[in-house]
């Protein structure tokens, strides 16, 4: 006598098993497909940035903004000049940048326009020949490529570059740490073009639009007392 293992209740079983696995499989796709499309607009400026135009173009771009601007300098909106916030021996000697809403955390690089690739390189720049925050006779100017390097990892472009810039907005906070002070600045306008349009804020930051565009973004901002 013979005994069917293969009962109805088996096969039913057996079934809705197929049919799990068949979605785990589409799961594992659909995920897999995504991921790739992450990766590809994570690295693809940076690709394309190596393939076409080179970084320097960009780089010269960026210091085309301001070369040759340093008289054009207006009156700063906010008026401190003997206001210094107190020394905290807890805050870093280097220079640094924080931008809480945009999660840039960066140290801020020294060079003179002969050597403001090396400063691009490593992030953001500050520009010479214009103010720092503890001289506020004229603007401090920071300037960032926004896709950077092939070399640079999708974190270090974020903490360290203005890929983010176009999303800080009006009434943001820009901390800055200098000689261990820390100053903190307000957002009160934006602008966007080949030029610098208010050399009245106590901070400019600004970086390209996009990898072959003559368009920079720019973001003002005010000095608070704090």
């Amino acid at each position: 006598m013979s005994i069917n293992l293969i009962t109805p209740n088996f096969l039913k079983k057996l079934k809705k098993i197929q049919k799990q696995q068949q979605r785990l499989l589409t799961l594992s796709k659909t995920f897999a497909i995504l991921g790739a499309i992450f990766v590809v607009l994570s690295f693809a400026p940076s690709v394309w940035y190596s393939m076409g135009a080179s970084v320097d173009d960009f780089s010269k771009a960026i210091l085309q903004t301001v070369k040759g601007k340093e008289g054009v300098v207006e009156e700063p909106i906010v008026k401190l000049p003997d206001w210094q916030p107190g020394i905290d021996p807890k805050l870093p000697r280097a220079t640094t940048l924080v931008i809480p809403s945009i999660k840039i955390a960066t140290q801020v690089n020294e060079a003179t326009f002969q050597n403001y690739e090396e400063a691009l390189k490593k992030g953001v720049w500050r520009v010479p020949d214009f103010g720092t925050p503890a001289d506020r006779t004229k603007p401090t100017i920071m300037a960032a490529h926004r896709f950077g390097y092939l070399a640079w990892s999708n974190t270090f472009r974020r903490l360290n570059s203005f890929y983010n810039l176009p999303k800080l907005n009006t009434g943001d906070t820009v901390e800055i740490y200098y000689k261990q002070r820390k100053y903190v600045y307000e957002v009160y306008g934006e602008s966007r073009g080949e030029e610098i349009e208010d050399y009245s804020a106590n901070l400019i930051l600004y970086t390209c639009e996009t990898l072959n565009s003559k368009v920079r973004i720019f973001r003002y901002a005010r000095l608070l007392k704090i």
